[in-house]
């Protein structure tokens, strides 16, 4: 039996408020990870984008959820420079639609949302698992959601399974070769380094576990 929980524009809200705490405070250690493998900006763009989002959902005059997740994502994209701002920007957005302009959803929309959300990032970046992208942690931690809301787990035993996948996918990337995105250039000097986007995806399912529990 799948969750019957309400979730609503409110839960939208506070999942962008919880993903902007977050990502302030790892601010520094997505830094240092990007530094490794990238152009060192990853924890400053993610900082810059959501301190955006907040204020866009705060000016905002009673959207619904759907809604409010397209206007998350069109700010990411007109806000954050490098690949996380048009990622995120059409993975939200993705997701966003799904909804439609619905008043509230339960937990089997939330996985769709997830899951057109996954397919944007893998369309626009043509990433997939092993690649060492986020793609590592976002596909895990959907497949996680859906399998666990089917078997008739609750929506918070569900996200922190979720969230326990996206995390896993997070290590994976560890000892993975990039193919993907500016560390692939770096070819084997890649392997031994946790990817900065697939951390910050971590991140952002951890901040949505919260947010759904505070609804």
């Amino acid at each position: 039996m799948i969750s019957e929980r309400v979730m609503d524009a409110a839960t939208i809200t506070s999942w962008m408020r919880e993903i902007d705490v977050a990502v302030r405070a790892e601010k520094d250690h997505l830094v240092q990870l990007d530094a490794a493998i990238g152009d060192g900006d990853h924890g400053t763009n993610m900082v810059r984008g959501f301190e955006a989002v907040v204020q866009a959902l705060d000016a905002d005059g009673g959207s619904p959820p759907g809604k409010l997740l397209i206007l998350a994502g069109r700010t990411l994209v007109s806000t954050v420079g490098g690949a996380s701002g048009p990622l995120w920007g059409s993975a939200l957005r993705s997701g966003g639609r799904v909804l439609g302009d619905q008043s509230s959803f339960e937990g089997a929309e939330l996985v769709e949302v997830l899951a057109a959300a996954l397919a944007s990032v893998k369309d626009l970046g043509t990433a997939a698992v092993g690649d060492k992208t986020m793609v590592d942690a976002l596909e895990p931690a959907v497949d996680a959601l859906r399998t666990r809301l089917g078997q008739g787990a609750s929506l918070d035993e569900a996200l922190d399974a979720a969230g326990a996948a996206g995390e896993s996918g997070m290590r994976s990337t560890i000892p993975l070769q990039a193919r993907k995105g500016r560390a692939s250039y770096l070819g084997e000097r890649s392997v031994g380094h946790q990817d900065p986007g697939a951390t910050s995806t971590a991140l952002i399912l951890r901040a949505l576990q919260r947010a759904a529990r505070a609804t």
